[in-house]
């Protein structure tokens, strides 16, 4: 049985890999879009959701207009919107549908996913590959030490921060100012 510290280099190990993989211009990218957009409105399911949900709070924390899809606060998305997606596996249903209501309504669409040729990519304007295993690769001989998606997931919460530190740069925003965005109710 591997100790503890085995399995933490050999997962940050897998998660160095995947993250140098991640193509600089697509992050350029991504920060652009959130940069341009008049509003942000992001998705994902399960884990993915969750480590989406943080880039919401930070893009918040950065004076960002932003909201997660299903919470009751989100507006209608139209045109000068983004609708920022993460569907690693590539297709979702409910992606999917989102994904297709949001692009109807004008907005742009751009989804992080590890499987390019997916069905929500296909309806996407823009895609950021990041390419680790997720639930529809964790199958056969070269899989990650981490379980099922975990892989996609935490190089997810790496790609955000690095987004977050572009934004704060680019935006000329500081710490202060983003404490100052910080709730006060916990």
């Amino acid at each position: 049985m591997s100790s503890s510290r085995t399995l933490l280099a050999g997962a940050v190990a897998e998660l160095d890999a995947v993250v140098q993989r991640i193509d600089d211009e697509s992050v350029k990218r991504m920060v652009d879009g959130i940069r341009a957009a008049r509003h942000i409105s992001v998705y994902g399911c399960g884990r993915e959701g969750l480590q989406i949900r943080g880039l919401a709070m930070r893009l918040f924390h950065l004076g960002r207009s932003v909201s997660v899809v299903g919470d009751m606060t989100t507006p209608a998305i139209g045109a000068g919107d983004l609708f920022l997606l993460t569907a690693g596996p590539g297709h979702l249903a409910t992606a999917l549908a989102l994904a297709t209501v949001a692009r109807n309504a004008g907005a742009r669409v751009m989804t992080i996913t590890a499987e390019p040729a997916g069905r929500v990519p296909a309806v996407s304007d823009d895609l950021i590959l990041v390419p680790a295993q997720t639930m529809a690769s964790d199958r056969g001989q070269h899989v990650s030490l981490l379980p099922m998606g975990s892989l996609y997931e935490g190089a997810l919460f790496l790609l955000f921060e690095i987004v977050v530190l572009q934004l704060k740069r680019n935006l000329g925003i500081t710490d202060q100012a983003m404490r100052a965005n910080h709730t006060n109710l916990e």
